[in-house]
């Protein structure tokens, strides 16, 4: 298995949960593990009762595995400051106060988000030499897609950004000439620099989510979690990115045989039309179910983590990563 496992799926499927039972596995096996948690509405604070935030901490009793809590909107904001700061070293002071307001603008504009989770998710990627393996529980199908789509879409930008700074270095240098000499500014430009680091940023996000990472969609068994199932594995074709397996999480319990009341013969009808979707499942899609993980009565933590880890039929074996 890839150095890098990312989990997804629909919102409220229970993506948390099966990403820390599965980083539990894996830290169990003896791989140095890091799960990072980029979903504010379910965190990995509440699966450990222990409080996390964006820099990882060892998880309390469990020996080779940390966990981290990022949060969307803080990352935002930092990720606004940082171009704030370079762009406010590369113009005059003038333009100081527009770039504010420009930047004030886009902290709720469609991408933001995307773009400083992206960023960090893979900072944590190209720093992550203390750790075997890292794995990300991610926010819900729609954005996550949009963010693993980063890397052709910006490299593309980068690139256009890059010919039209050449061209307009290129000009200048050719319209201040003095003394027969021109002036260079293209060597050593500060915005093509910068441009650079960033095309390189993505050059390696782009290798890493393609050679070193392992994609896992988890679902309920009802038709709308099979519907943007089936989206988000055609979204992830269409990126060259190829789901490893499905874990359908929360189904219904059986009643025992003898038991014939009203709740009995309702478990019984879901249990009916949730085996009927998990054959669905087996037949129609391509990435195998992983595993089948039943409703628990209580909140799935501690021991309980342990069974639901159990459960997971996926490798914990760490093939070494060829980009970082």
């Amino acid at each position: 298995m890839e150095p890098f496992v990312f989990f997804g799926g629909k919102g409220g499927v229970g993506k948390t949960t099966v990403s820390c039972a599965y980083a539990l596995r894996s830290a169990r096996d003896g791989n140095r593990t890091l799960v990072v948690s980029t979903d504010p509405a379910h965190s990995v604070t509440d699966v450990f009762d222990q409080p996390f935030d964006d820099s990882p901490q060892s998880v309390e009793g469990i020996d080779g595995l940390d966990a981290m809590q990022i949060d969307p909107e803080d990352e935002v904001t930092r990720h606004l400051d940082e171009i704030r700061q370079d762009l406010s070293e590369q113009v005059s002071a003038s333009m100081v106060n527009e770039i504010n307001r420009q930047l004030e603008m886009a902290h709720g504009t469609p991408g933001a988000y995307e773009s400083a989770l992206f960023d960090r998710f893979v900072d944590v990627m190209r720093n992550a030499e203390a750790y075997d393996r890292v794995v990300f529980d991610t926010s819900p199908t729609g954005s996550t897609l949009r963010l693993l789509g980063l890397p052709d879409l910006l490299e593309g930008w980068i690139d256009r950004l890059m010919h039209k700074r050449r061209t307009s270095i290129d000009l200048f240098e050719k319209a201040a000439v003095g003394s027969n000499e021109p002036r260079r500014v293209m060597e050593g430009d500060p915005v093509l620099a910068r441009l650079q680091e960033r095309k390189e940023f993505f050059e390696f996000a782009g290798a890493a989510l393609h050679d070193d990472a392992a994609f896992f969609l988890v679902m309920n068994p009802d038709e709308l979690s099979l519907n943007e199932t089936r989206r988000a594995i055609d979204g992830l074709r269409e990126q060259d990115l190829a789901v490893r397996g499905l874990v359908a999480n929360k189904l219904t319990p059986s009643p025992d045989s003898d038991e014939n009341g009203r709740g009995a013969r309702y478990l019984r009808e879901r249990v009916e039309t949730e085996t009927a979707r998990l054959e669905t499942i087996r037949s129609e899609f391509e990435p195998p179910l992983v595993a089948e993980i039943g409703w628990r009565s209580s909140e799935v933590k501690g021991d309980l983590l342990d069974d639901v880890a159990a459960e997971l039929d996926i490798e914990t074996a760490v093939e070494p990563p060829t980009h970082v």
